[in-house]
């Protein structure tokens, strides 16, 4: 019985976006409530209950989820939109489209550019939503019907999740799982490495797939296959040497750096050049100006970002609010810093290259003020579901599913270690989330089942969790958003899960039948 109603909510959330094709906003409202209740009368009853649970705390438990919904997610998210907004009101959108149809004749090349390229870029500064949001709204702007666009970013937003925002997610898994609570440098190479190798299949078979949606012709297959084993081998090699010769930081970054300039080479090389009308020819200047936007976004990412630590350490030192939840033990706070988060250097770049682009500060607080409004039902949403989250964790319920599922399955548990993950992210939304909630529950099961290499299992976790991420009713949130889509949020669901499931089944075969490889 706990397993059952622990898992509940899970099962809730797919049959009212599936089953009853509930739109996202209302469906996970439901959820929340079912959670609420469940949490409120079932924990004690039913013996899952963590040591420090009282009812009172599970409204508190909503209150932490509200809180991490707003700082920084759900900010990120509406100054990721606000961004594509002001390209859409000062015209520089179709710079920018010409640009990408000018490249290449081939649609394939377009959207493997924008997504594996572009968006693991955004993944590895930013994350949290802004290389789906970005991608999916250009997509949308080529003329790439909602569907598809929302479908490929979300494929595309899986392998960078692993070290998005910098290596945040890998970073946290490695010092959770120290026995002094901060890794060693050794560790965490290790545990970066092995992310890399579990997930080297889909490095290659995800490029093919987002090629296949994109042209799905027989004429097509060879250039799809060739192309997805170029990008895909350079992408495995830049990640896995960043990974083990430099940490966590940036690996997302460099891989999709180099996939980005693969990509272009090969569309040089092998592909006709896009239609050019001779006096839609952009100069220099107009190209600078179009870029400013995303210029000025990813100048104030890397330079708060930990590639530049005085920077760094000045922002996260600065103005940092501070609460203390009566959840958490002593000396834990929820902490948000105001110059530190993502949300902040993506409104600064968009205000500065619209201003750019011409338009008025006072039209630029116009535009903002519509995208909060014309994102109103991704913010329940987003509220909601990350309230459930803070609360199946707080009343333990999280736990009982990964704990139920590492006793039921004995020696293959390594085969089932990436699932795991797959449900924190799924369930929280967040890679990072995913690898606090489970890290510990990964290493002490190595331990017990005295399995030979200890950080191979760990690092399945990040795994798992970057699969889960397809799924996410957070990311497919940010998706609808981006394309219009609000209200169709099982629709996106329905069209991704395949893809999660072969995912995180490769990722697990991997982590049962290459233990050793390095």
């Amino acid at each position: 019985m706990d397993v059952l109603f622990a898992i509940l909510p899970i099962i809730l959330l797919f049959v009212l976006m599936l089953g009853f094709k509930m739109p996202g906003h209302k469906s996970a409202f439901i959820t929340l409530v079912v959670t609420v209740l469940i949490a409120l009368f079932l924990p004690k009853q039913l013996g899952f209950a963590p040591e420090a649970y009282t009812q009172g705390g599970v409204w508190w438990a909503v209150v932490e989820g509200l809180l991490k919904a707003t700082f920084p997610i759900l900010i990120i998210i509406l100054m990721a939109i606000y961004s594509y907004n002001i390209l859409l009101k000062s015209g520089e959108i179709e710079v920018l489209k010409r640009q990408f149809t000018s490249l290449s004749d081939d649609k394939g090349v377009t959207v493997l550019l924008l997504t594996w390229g572009f968006g693991g870029l955004l993944e590895g500064m930013a994350g949290f939503g802004t290389a789906v949001a970005i991608p999916a709204a250009i997509l949308m702007s080529l003329g790439f019907k909602p569907g598809f666009s929302a479908l490929v970013s979300l494929i595309a937003n899986s392998v960078p999740t692993g070290f998005g925002a910098v290596g945040v997610p890998v970073t946290t898994l490695a010092n959770e799982v120290a026995a002094t609570g901060v890794a060693t440098h050794e560790d965490l190479l290790d545990i970066s490495s092995k992310v890399v190798l579990q997930l080297s299949p889909l490095m290659i078979i995800l490029p093919f797939i987002i090629l296949f949606l994109t042209d799905r012709s027989s004429k097509a297959l060879v250039k799809n296959i060739i192309l997805a084993l170029v990008v895909g081998i350079v992408s495995l090699v830049v990640q896995f040497a960043s990974a083990r010769y430099l940490g966590a930081e940036t690996p997302a970054i460099f891989g999709s750096v180099a996939a980005i300039l693969v990509i272009i080479l090969y569309a040089k090389l092998f592909t006709k050049s896009g239609n050019r009308e001779s006096d839609k020819k952009a100069s220099l200047k107009e190209n600078l100006r179009a870029w400013s936007v995303y210029f000025f976004i990813l100048l104030f990412i890397v330079l708060s970002g930990p590639l530049v630590p005085p920077i760094n350490a000045f922002l996260k030192s600065h103005l940092v609010s501070q609460v203390h939840l009566p959840i958490y033990v002593e000396g834990k706070f929820f902490t948000f810093g105001w110059l530190s988060n993502a949300g902040l250097m993506l409104f600064l770049g968009s205000v500065i290259g619209g201003l750019i682009q011409g338009l008025s500060f006072k039209t630029l607080m116009q535009i903002l003020g519509k995208t909060v409004v014309g994102l109103r039902k991704t913010i329940i949403t987003i509220l909601s579901l990350v309230s459930i989250a803070s609360v199946m964790s707080y009343a333990g319920m999280i736990v009982v599913i990964a704990a139920t599922l590492a006793a039921a399955t004995g020696s293959l548990y390594p085969l089932f270690a990436p699932l795991i993950g797959a449900i924190g992210t799924f369930v929280t939304g967040s890679d990072t989330s995913s690898n606090i909630l489970f890290g510990k529950l990964q290493s002490n099961v190595s331990t017990q089942i005295a399995y030979p290499d200890h950080n191979w299992l760990v690092a399945a976790n990040t795994a798992g969790a970057t699969g889960g991420k397809i799924i996410s009713p957070q990311s497919i949130a940010i998706a609808t958003a981006a394309c219009n889509m609000e209200g169709e949020d099982g629709k996106i669901l329905a069209s991704a899960l395949p893809y999660a499931i072969g995912y995180i089944i490769l990722a697990g075969l991997m982590v049962y039948f290459s233990v050793g490889i390095i």
